[in-house]
């Protein structure tokens, strides 16, 4: 891929917490059920709804998803983990209140988390020198370049 850019470094980030949301859960080890399937009769499936699933990902989204998982290795804990819930569709306010922040710290620190890992993937690391708003604005330039 080209030059990488926030959104979609965002995007990847929803789809991975997307995945994971699909995938079943962890069963302990030797877990099995001894009771027998129920086969429904066509009377009680009347009148109720049909039940959809979602298909399982592929395994090139599981792919997709591991790798963007792995981006958040290059931020502090707290920012990944503030990256992740805010992937996996949090609203700002509960977030604001988990980690003790302002709406608008907690966007700053958001759009930070963003910058770095977009620097990061377009082979740039940014200097621990210079300040986040430096690192935001221009991961926001490169994206302008790149999407005109």
């Amino acid at each position: 891929m080209g030059e990488w850019t926030t959104a979609q470094v965002q995007d990847r980030l929803e789809l991975a917490a997307g995945v994971m949301r699909q995938m079943p859960g962890v069963m302990p080890q030797g877990f099995f059920n001894a009771w027998p399937e129920y086969f429904h009769s066509f009377a009680d499936k009347v009148g109720q709804e049909p039940q959809m699933r979602r298909p399982r990902p592929s395994p090139r989204q599981i792919t997709q998803a591991e790798e963007a998982m792995l981006w958040l290795r290059w931020l502090e804990p707290e920012d990944a983990r503030l990256l992740w819930v805010r992937a996996d569709g949090m609203a700002w306010k509960p977030i604001s209140w988990q980690f003790g922040l302002s709406r608008t710290a907690a966007t700053k620190r958001w759009q930070y988390g963003l910058a770095v890992i977009t620097w990061r993937l377009n082979g740039r690391v940014p200097s621990p020198r210079r300040s986040q708003q430096f690192v935001i604005e221009n991961a926001n330039r490169l994206s302008r370049t790149i999407v005109l």
